[in-house]
């Protein structure tokens, strides 16, 4: 149970760093980046919440509430993941032709 919690603080963490630095950047792409960055790691939150639920209590609201939180975690980390993989191509692109001017 100790490694669920400290996996939720840590995912919430990251969740506030990347939307602190999705505010200091200017450039969309890096933005949709940060973004997407961000919603895996509150995905990662939300779906281990609900796995601590389903773990912690065995009425039948706490297991569905636990279901819920799994499955909407693990679509808003799907999704981020593959926004991240989008827009990792274009924010690489842009830092390679400012490195190479």
């Amino acid at each position: 149970m100790n490694f669920v919690v400290i996996i939720i603080l840590l995912s919430f963490g990251f969740y506030v760093y990347y939307k602190i630095e999705y505010f200091r950047v200017n450039d969309r792409n890096e933005k949709k980046w940060l973004s997407a960055k961000s919603s895996i790691a509150l995905g990662i939150f939300v779906g281990f919440f609900g796995l601590n639920r389903l773990i912690l209590s065995q009425s039948p609201v706490s297991l569905i509430v636990g279901i819920v939180f799994l499955l909407v975690g693990f679509v808003s980390a799907w999704t981020g993941f593959k926004a991240y993989q989008f827009y990792s191509s274009h924010v690489y692109k842009r830092e390679w032709k400012r490195k190479g001017s």
